[in-house]
């Protein structure tokens, strides 16, 4: 439950995106600059690509016919993993073996609304982008959710099932209606957007014209 002095900021995202997990510590940076005002962050569901099939696809060969070779993607590779270095993210792209589909990663960040949902996030961002680690697996997603706190007996059951899979689709399919069609996408107090993955002072500065707009 938000209380009325909190500024809430809503985070549009998907976990195989690398500019989102760059527009999160980013994010992280620029609540260390406005400390003195009162957030609750908000992690909303997007899927970058919701045709591939729940056990995921081969990465190289999903890349491949993303963008003709793994060469043209290369260069922007290169610059994530640099911008990485700088925010303490060591980005493995190499590594990732499976492309998959966050639908049931969207699910675990759903049910771990509140305050154990930063820390859900931040583990599917590592476990794909520095373990390289394969977000499709359930056994995988389920480790995940028990070193959050949640029992792993439910979550077994949970992911087996349906459970909120219409109820995150519908929360990205409002997203898309409102406009947003790439991610990063930030929204403060529910009036100021950001689209991307800004520097720290951008957010920073969204975050106090927000905040200056609620209180008034």
């Amino acid at each position: 439950m938000s209380t009325p002095e909190s500024l809430v900021i809503d985070v549009v995202s998907d976990v195989v995106c690398p500019w989102c997990y760059v527009g999160k510590k980013r994010l992280e940076a620029a609540l260390a600059l406005t400390p003195d005002i009162k957030t609750e962050i908000h992690w909303r569901p997007y899927q970058l690509d919701p045709t591939i099939p729940a056990e995921g696809v081969s990465r190289r060969a999903y890349m491949e016919k993303k963008f003709g070779s793994l060469d043209k993607i290369k260069p922007v590779h290169d610059r994530l993993t640099e911008l990485g270095r700088e925010l303490g993210i060591a980005f493995d792209f190499s590594g990732i073996a499976v492309s998959p589909n966050t639908l049931d990663a969207h699910r675990m960040i759903r049910w771990a609304f509140g305050n154990r949902q930063d820390a859900m996030v931040e583990a599917l961002f590592r476990a794909f982008f520095v373990e390289a680690k394969n977000l499709a697996d359930h056994h995988l997603l389920t480790e995940i959710g028990a070193s959050a706190g949640f029992p792993r007996e439910a979550l077994v059951a949970l992911l087996q099932s349906d459970e909120d899979k219409a109820a995150v689709q519908d929360e990205i399919a409002a997203a898309q209606n409102l406009g947003i069609q790439g991610v990063p996408f930030f929204i403060f107090g529910q009036k100021y957007a950001v689209s991307g993955a800004e520097t720290a002072e951008h957010l920073a500065s969204a975050i106090r014209q927000a905040a200056s707009a609620a209180a008034s």
